[in-house]
């Protein structure tokens, strides 16, 4: 079967909806991997990447970057690196006051059953702290 590695630009497009024909063919290549007929998967990066984008090019509030980033991880005709520590880390992201790395990074050592997390950031050892059990 052929695999299909998609790019940051691809979900954006995808989620934004701000330009038809792009869309139209993002569309098109979902249907593909929808239907079976293709392989479809991204890696950890494109996800800091749409993170970052929404963020700092588009100005999205992190209410609607959440949404966003929920959204393309229920996508389950894609395989996604890290999934379940992405899922994680969308979680604590919710919850408190980080950024998305820190989240990420904290989700990663709780899946890794870590007994510590060094920082000198001091919100992030005490989140860390309370959430590594």
């Amino acid at each position: 079967m052929k695999k299909c590695f998609i790019d940051t630009n691809y979900f954006l497009r995808f989620l934004l909806k701000d330009d038809e024909k792009q869309f139209n063919i993002v569309y098109s290549l979902f249907q593909k991997g929808i239907n079976g007929e293709i392989q479809l998967f991204t890696s950890v990066v494109v996800f800091f990447e749409i993170y970052w984008v929404l963020s700092s090019f588009y100005k999205k509030k992190k209410n609607k970057i959440i949404e966003f980033l929920k959204n393309i991880l229920k996508l389950t005709f894609i395989d996604f690196e890290n999934k379940t520590i992405l899922e994680e880390a969308i979680i604590f992201f919710q919850k408190f006051n980080l950024d998305l790395e820190d989240c990420y990074n904290l989700a990663y050592a709780k899946l890794k059953k870590a007994n510590e997390f060094t920082t000198f950031d001091k919100i992030l050892n005490k989140l860390s702290a309370a959430n590594l059990r």
